[in-house]
């Protein structure tokens, strides 16, 4: 891959490095039009059994890739793929730059920004905060940098939507001397829901400066409560731990928990992290499966059935706290993987926001239809499906922080 700025015609590479795979898409960019991806690939099960693949933007495999039995692949190699398979089917073209998710923009960083040797360092200095998403965020900025050190990189940050925050929002009630030492409430999600709230106008005119409630239901979750598409609070807090109950991560958790399974139960710091970010929520809670559609599969058997009830039970209780900060709701948002497929849990938790005004039209959900109640949506709260699109939202990222610097 070679890069450089020509006229803003071209191609944007998008990267998206999480602790076991690398999500990459490939934009085509028009001058004067919004970037259209044209491939969509990752690497996933670094640090085992890795696997490649690649579809176009229809959907068609395109590639795909598995390395041998006992073969570990780390991030570097697995960049390296994606190197060698754009090299072989891009015909040479060069990019215009690279975006990439950065989980943790701490205090500084609300905006994107272009990667030099000193954002870099503040980014690194960051980890800390995010020791088990910054470090994979960051390894292929510096791997992109050794290879192609002319080629522009863009951070796009998790929790710059966020940041507009109020200080009562964001802060803890633990001393001051701590909060200013960068614990606080920052959120994350924060690209899904940036895109989710510059669609909403498209969606129903209501919703430009209506009240909202966007669910961002995957493996990770939270809720962010926003109106005028401006984030007013979020259910993750310090970390990606906070708040719903997720794939495997456990939520909200009272403290003195993590105490006890220190002392008591002897377990390491490190031993009860690992639980607490991969042992935990519906896998652990079911012992089963993290994967929502493994649980509806077996929702008789009663282990899974009190996890799923759990998982909505919390978002339903989540839903009710974001909708005391708006004073209200016109509008509940699902989306991301089980937001956009779940058609069970859309009903459970829709059931149980009834209070709010509610009312599940049971056709329209199984349809997946954007408007999933009943009820004229100008006049009463309503709920809809809006798929997410990050990597579309770090490509206009990345468009928007290059006009700004050329």
């Amino acid at each position: 891959m070679s890069g450089s700025i020509h006229a803003r015609q071209g191609l944007l590479l998008v990267l998206n490095a999480g602790s076991s795979s690398i999500k990459f898409s490939v934009f085509e960019v028009e001058p004067g039009g919004a970037p259209q991806e044209r491939f969509g690939g990752q690497v996933e099960g670094i640090g085992g059994a890795a696997r490649f693949t690649v579809k176009s933007s229809d959907g068609e495999p395109v590639g795909e890739h598995a390395w041998p039995e006992g073969v570990t692949v780390d991030h570097e190699q697995a960049l390296h793929q994606i190197d060698d398979w754009l090299n072989a089917h891009l015909q040479g073209r060069a990019f215009l730059a690279c975006s990439h998710r950065v989980v943790h923009g701490g205090l500084k960083h609300a905006a994107p920004v272009l990667i030099d040797d000193a954002v870099l360092t503040e980014l690194e200095a960051l980890c800390p905060l995010a020791p088990l998403h910054q470090p994979h965020n960051l390894a292929p900025i510096r791997a992109m940098r050794a290879r192609l050190p002319n080629l522009p990189q863009i951070a796009c940050f998790d929790t710059a939507f966020h940041r507009g925050q109020s200080e009562v929002v964001q802060q803890f009630a633990l001393p001051r001397a701590i909060t200013e030492a960068g614990v606080r409430r920052y959120g994350f999600h924060g690209l899904s829901y940036e895109y989710i709230a510059s669609v909403l106008p498209q969606v129903h005119p209501r919703l430009a400066n209506a009240r909202v409630i966007v669910a961002h239901l995957g493996n990770g979750a939270s809720l962010c409560a926003m109106q005028g598409g401006r984030s007013l609070a979020s259910t993750m807090g310090f970390s990606a731990l906070d708040g719903l109950a997720m794939g495997t991560r456990c939520g909200a958790l009272d403290p003195g928990v993590v105490f006890h399974l220190l002392r008591e139960m002897r377990l390491s710091p490190e031993q009860v992290e690992h639980m607490l970010y991969h042992d935990s929520g519906l896998l652990g809670m079911s012992g089963v499966s993290n994967d929502m559609r493994a649980l509806r599969a077996r929702a008789t058997e009663p282990q899974v059935r009190q996890a799923l009830d759990i998982y909505v039970h919390r978002i339903v209780r989540e839903i009710g706290s974001m909708a005391a900060v708006l004073g209200g709701l016109d509008a509940l948002i699902f989306t991301a993987g089980i937001g956009e497929h779940g058609v069970d849990t859309r009903a459970e938790v829709l059931q149980g926001c009834r209070w709010l005004g509610l009312e599940l039209d049971a056709e329209r959900n199984a349809a997946s239809a954007a408007c999933i109640t009943r009820g004229d949506p100008a006049e009463t709260p309503s709920a809809w499906v809006v798929p997410t699109d990050e990597e579309g939202m770090l490509a206009r990222h990345a468009l928007d922080v290059l006009a700004r610097t050329a």
